[in-house]
């Protein structure tokens, strides 16, 4: 009888830890779930409201005359509303920062996956994501103070606003992102890859080269449109090195507006709301939205088509 009653307890008591276990395990699920419920409703919100004021502005302004006018004037008496200049200088600057950035965080993933010993990797990688915590106001001052004075002593009709030295400390500053995604992606390749590689007599270079950097290749991706959002959405680096003035120019010798650096322009001046000045700057940016949204499907299709599963 005493051991058909323990026997009682003992089933009890499993059976009353396996409901709190049960409940344990069903809060964190419905947590997680409305954290993904969470994120996906504010960007919905975020885009309803650019959606709802641009509505406003594009009944004032036609698309047409916005997508195609070469002059970005809302804030004077003769205005225009054209997109356009606005765009070459967030693409010349993005180029500038992608072509100073993809290069250079690739071959630092390559050096710190495959070649690097592991002190140098565990000091390196810290090293550098110091770099991409360094506050965005500081590159822009950087840029402005120290790169355009050192790249006016070979280009001397250099202005001192120009897209040059904004894109390529903007370049500077994406090296932290796209080294440290890639080289993530790179580590996760299988070693018995490598392993195969070496066994059939192909050297490090060519491993890293040839079997590696295509294994992940989604991962890389990946990283590559991480780094070109975050140069198209770059504000202060541009806002301060760059110029505020628009102008419609593919020369970065030059100086021009970028998208993000207008709405900060206007948003820190005193246009009244509800205004079409004011209003300019949600379609400025919707256009940088979607701009960003393109890049972002594009990574999307690469990583869908290219990616491998071990």
């Amino acid at each position: 009888m005493a051991e058909e009653s323990q026997n009682k307890l003992v089933y009890a008591g499993k059976l009353g830890y396996s409901f709190r276990r049960h409940l344990h395990e069903r809060f964190i699920e419905i947590f997680l779930f409305l954290s993904a419920i969470l994120s996906i409703a504010i960007m919905l919100a975020i885009i309803a409201m650019l959606l709802k004021e641009s509505i406003v502005f594009f009944r004032q302004v036609s698309i047409w005359e916005f997508l195609t006018d070469t002059q970005w004037t809302p804030l004077f008496d003769d205005a225009h509303y054209g997109i356009l200049p606005l765009i070459s200088g967030t693409m010349v600057s993005s180029m500038i920062a992608l072509l100073v950035a993809l290069p250079m965080g690739t071959i630092i993933a390559i050096y710190l996956s495959e070649f690097a010993p592991f002190t140098v990797r565990e000091i390196a990688k810290p090293f550098l994501e110091l770099l991409g915590g360094v506050p965005t106001v500081v590159y822009g001052y950087f840029a402005l103070l120290f790169v355009t004075p050192l790249l006016q002593t070979i280009f001397p009709e250099l202005p001192g606003f120009n897209l040059l030295s904004a894109g390529l400390v903007m370049g500077i500053m994406i090296i932290p992102y796209v080294s440290s995604m890639t080289e993530d992606a790179m580590r996760a390749v299988p070693m018995n890859l490598r392993e195969g590689s070496y066994a059939m007599g192909a050297t490090r270079y060519q491993t890293a080269i040839r079997v590696v950097m295509p294994a992940a290749f989604s991962g890389i991706a990946a990283a590559y449109i991480l780094g070109i959002s975050r140069a198209v959405g770059e504000t202060m680096v541009v806002a301060i090195a760059a110029g505020m003035q628009p102008n419609l120019t593919w020369n970065p010798m030059e100086p021009a507006a970028t998208i993000t650096a207008y709405i900060v322009q206007v948003s820190l001046g005193d246009l009244p709301h509800g205004s079409i000045g004011y209003q300019t700057i949600f379609a400025a940016g919707l256009t940088l939205l979607l701009i960003t949204l393109v890049f972002n499907i594009i990574g999307h299709l690469l990583r869908k088509r290219y990616r491998e599963i071990y």
